[in-house]
């Protein structure tokens, strides 16, 4: 979706959100209220300039404008793979951003993030993952790693990750298998202005993604292991 169609969708009360070399950044009105938007768009690859652009506003609501949510839209082909930014340190800019989100988490800034066309790896990790809570519109794409891509790093053969990605949602791309991980909170379909008002007014205090994804059979392992760690019980029995 463009995302300026978008950003008509979700902020029918007007916004002033700008575009600059794939960089969104702006602000918006939800149900009356003031908010920040920061994103990307076409795809952009998340080299080191985009990442320190994504963090400076993050830390610019934070400063200027106490307690305001943050609405972060991805569509990211993942980190940008040049050898400049892997010299400068690309994984370092990708962390920077990730902590300034958190900070302005525990600053009280409600924090959602809306796929709207495509997250892929280490771009979409330090944005929409580190919402608050994470949504994403039905025809986005969502994956780790292609499974070609996969094959090639894993040495395991293409025609068994296509096997595995027909059960297992960890391995196969697309929206409905981030929900049934619990990576996403719900797919939005319909008003998505009405969606993004309810999601800033019931985000989310605490982590919910692992009990999601065991209560959606998707992610079985990684809830009982938190409690068996938190309980101090054994957690090779979880």
């Amino acid at each position: 979706m463009d995302w300026k169609v978008l950003a008509d969708a979700l902020f029918p009360g007007g916004h002033d959100i700008v575009e600059r070399e794939q960089f969104l950044n702006g602000s918006a009105r939800v149900d009356g209220e003031a908010v920040s938007v920061i994103g990307t768009t076409g795809h952009a690859p998340i080299g080191v300039e985009i990442a320190l652009a994504q963090a400076k506003a993050v830390l610019a609501t934070v400063r200027n404008h106490p307690g305001r949510a943050i609405v972060l839209l991805v569509d990211t082909q993942g980190q940008r793979l040049r050898h400049r930014d892997e010299m400068l340190g690309i994984n370092s800019y990708m962390a920077h951003l990730g902590k300034c989100i958190d900070l302005a988490r525990h600053k009280g800034h409600r924090i959602i993030g809306l796929v709207y066309d495509q997250a892929l790896s280490g771009g979409f990790i330090t944005s929409g993952l580190m919402a608050d809570a994470c949504y994403a519109l039905p025809d986005a794409t969502i994956r780790v790693m292609g499974l070609p891509a996969m094959a090639r790093i894993t040495k395991v053969p293409e025609e068994k990750l296509v096997e595995l990605a027909r059960s297992n949602p960890v391995f196969a791309p697309g929206p409905e298998n981030y929900l049934r991980m619990g990576g996403l909170q719900a797919i939005w379909e319909g008003d998505l202005a009405v969606h993004l008002a309810h999601a800033i007014a019931n985000a989310p205090h605490d982590d919910q993604r692992s009990a999601l994804g065991l209560l959606r059979g998707g992610r079985k392992a990684a809830q009982p292991v938190i409690e068996a760690i938190i309980g101090g019980g054994n957690v090779r029995s979880a």
